[in-house]
């Protein structure tokens, strides 16, 4: 195989301590530790069988040519070195952002239901974007579904372990979720997918991404007491999840959120609309409850801490979706009584709403390059980011991409902003932030990985314009040239003190590697 691009990060046990094991099965394990120069936590994935470590090689090429987006989890580099208790033999793995707030799956089993509607239409929309991203750069992810969506510290979707069933089935596999050696799990399949002649194509994601959004608004997990061969026999019959239980009336946009779920659905694959499409649809369903987003965010955050201390040892992704709560979500009945558990949550956001601000825009980013093929696409192991740092290490054979921008921080907690600042950060006066900010302008385009929830922190100062912008902008350097653009350069001192302060809050580590 001709290599073309170089320097794939290297991570070798010299760098990492505090290894934790968070997750094992069939696939292999994967570890929670610390990577000592970049000062955040990250996680390692490392295969169970040898000949998994080809496969990474061979999908590597794939990965150079994906660049990314705020949708989908990063890629930190390749981990090359004996993790603990792994005997002598060198292992390969792949070294990721750490999601300490799990995936959408665990999400709905700590909610024992749907999100409020402003977050389960953020959620549609934002999944929506990275497939379109995906399909667009000729990628398909053959298993979307909740527990391969993973979460950030302020509940923006990232889409995880697409292409990996190549390797492993799915790495992010529930011991629960039915899965094919073809890689997708049995409920979110398609009826063609049942044919053993059958090749993947775009159409495959779009009926697995009907299915996911059933999930997301009745909170529940679909079939969950049919076996392998029952649902082999009746999806291709027509059988879906049901809908009969799903008041359309009960939120403005949801009876064209479950239009669009119905079409994804559809038998024929061909009636099935594409991810530009559901990208438009989404964003002008949750244009109409955006106001609400930051109320109903603040609301989960606070079930979700209550109730895990904002410690996820058994969701911290990209694990975090391999184990399921007993007796919440799984555990359900079949009824689809759930659907209004949102009420409680969303009758404490009542009178809320935000000034100058305007629906997001749709996702309409140039990616040059078209799908060689309406129909049939590559399979890659990742779409995610590569933190480039030198490294004494080599990288490891047949790896070809490079991509530049070192990881950023996630090590976010959810205390109140002013209580999490270092004591450094406390001193510094308006103008010294303002300095800070001016003086690492560069690193914080290349490092900054939260600047919606940065920008949505900052408030008016980010006129609606500029959020449209930043929104509709796919990858987070470009999101922060636009935020300095149209937001610091012409806010002064003020907009980039207030922009120090929510960079202390989001990425704390990266303010005090920076010196701040």
């Amino acid at each position: 195989m001709e290599l073309q691009r170089p320097d794939i990060e290297s991570v070798g046990n010299e760098s990492l301590e505090n290894w934790q094991l968070i997750d094992s099965g069939g696939f292999g394990q994967v570890f929670k530790t610390r990577h000592k120069k970049w000062r955040c936590d990250v996680a390692i994935k490392l295969l169970q069988h040898a000949a998994g470590d080809t496969e990474l090689c061979k999908e590597a090429n794939h990965m150079a040519r994906v660049s990314l987006h705020s949708s989908v989890l990063r890629l930190y580099g390749i981990y090359r070195g004996c993790p603990p208790n792994g005997g002598r033999d060198i292992q390969l793995g792949i070294v990721m952002e750490l999601m300490d707030r799990g995936s959408v799956q665990t999400l709905l089993e700590t909610l024992s239901g749907p999100p409020p509607w402003p977050l389960a239409f953020r959620l549609a929309y934002e999944i929506a974007q990275g497939m379109n991203f995906l399909h667009e750069k000729n990628i398909l992810h053959h298993d979307l579904k909740p527990s391969n969506v993973l979460l950030d510290d302020d509940l923006h979707a990232k889409l995880a372990d697409f292409g990996l069933s190549r390797v492993s089935t799915s790495v992010l596999m529930s011991s629960k979720e039915m899965s094919t050696v073809k890689g997708g799990t049995y409920q979110y399949m398609p009826p063609e997918s049942f044919d053993l002649s059958y090749k993947p194509v775009r159409k495959f994601d779009i009926y697995s991404y009907g299915i996911l959004l059933w999930s997301i608004i009745c909170g529940k997990k679909p079939f969950p007491d049919a076996t392998q061969a029952l649902l082999a026999l009746k999806i291709p019959k027509g059988d879906r999840p049901p809908c009969d239980g799903i008041d359309q009336t009960k939120a403005e946009g949801l009876k064209e959120l479950v239009g669009l779920m119905e079409r994804c659905w559809d038998g024929e694959p061909s009636k099935r609309p594409d991810f530009g499409e559901c990208d438009e649809i989404t964003k002008d369903v949750f244009s109409k409850h955006r106001a609400g987003i930051h109320d109903a965010v603040g609301q989960v955050k606070k079930k979700l801490d209550s109730q895990h201390g904002n410690q996820y040892p058994d969701t911290c992704g990209p694990p975090g979706v391999n184990q399921e709560m007993p007796g919440r979500f799984f555990g359900q009945s079949e009824s689809n009584d759930n659907v209004d558990a949102r009420t409680e949550m969303q009758n404490m956001q009542l009178g809320h709403q935000h000034s100058n601000t305007s629906s997001p825009p749709g996702f309409t980013a140039e990616i040059a390059g078209p799908p060689a093929s309406n129909d049939t696409v590559d399979i890659p192991l990742q779409n995610m980011h590569l933190g480039h740092q030198h490294s004494n290490m080599s990288s490891p054979s047949g790896f070809t991409a490079e991509i530049p921008g070192p990881p950023a921080s996630n090590d976010t907690v959810d205390i109140p902003l002013q209580n999490n600042f270092s004591s450094s950060a406390r001193n510094l006066t308006e103008n010294e932030k303002a300095k800070f900010v001016d003086k690492n302008r560069a690193k914080l385009i290349q490092e900054v990985s939260e600047v919606l929830a940065i920008a949505e922190e900052l408030g008016n100062l980010v006129h609606s314009e500029a959020y449209s912008k930043i929104e509709a902008t796919p990858t987070s350097q470009e999101k922060m040239r636009v935020l300095f653009q149209r937001t610091l350069r012409s806010g002064g001192v003020k907009a980039k003190a207030a922009f120090f302060d929510a960079l202390n809050n989001h990425h704390p580590d990266l303010v005090e590697r920076l010196g701040g």
